[in-house]
């Protein structure tokens, strides 16, 4: 696992959770909310991402720790977390195409959601056969 993909990782896994604390404490400013935020199916859909974001933090964070410890656990919960993200991303996206609703404060973190996994998804995948989970990660994210 490179630095490249730590990085990301660690983003996307702290970021879940430092969202889901700011969203449950209501910090987040009315003109940065999404649209119809008040409407309680908009709020059931945005809290229905949170056991998907949850898993997905919980998978990438075990990974990296396993990865620090040569245990070759890290490359399925790997594979479990980048999966997870984009799905995360691509379900947000599909909402707000269906809803015809581009905002770009809401579509950029999801459109990245969706595609920085499929950049280290196959390297990851295609690493699986070695024996050594410490080997060469220059095909892993640098």
């Amino acid at each position: 696992m490179g630095k490249t993909l730590k990085t990301f990782m660690v983003v996307t896994d702290v970021g879940f959770l430092i969202y889901w604390l700011i969203t449950w404490l209501h910090l987040v400013p009315k003109e940065y909310l999404y649209k119809n935020y008040d409407n309680e199916l908009m709020v059931a859909w945005n809290v229905s991402f949170v056991p998907l974001d949850l898993l997905i933090s919980c998978t990438g964070l075990l990974s990296m720790y396993f990865f620090r410890r040569n245990k070759g656990l890290w490359q399925p919960l790997c594979i479990i977390s980048l999966t997870l993200t984009f799905c995360s991303g691509l379900q947000a996206i599909a909402f707000w195409a269906i809803q015809m609703d581009l905002d770009w404060f809401w579509w950029i973190p999801n459109l990245f959601l969706m595609i920085y996994p499929l950049f280290f998804l196959p390297g990851i995948m295609k690493f699986g056969g070695e024996n050594d989970e410490r080997k060469d990660h220059s095909s892993l994210g640098g």
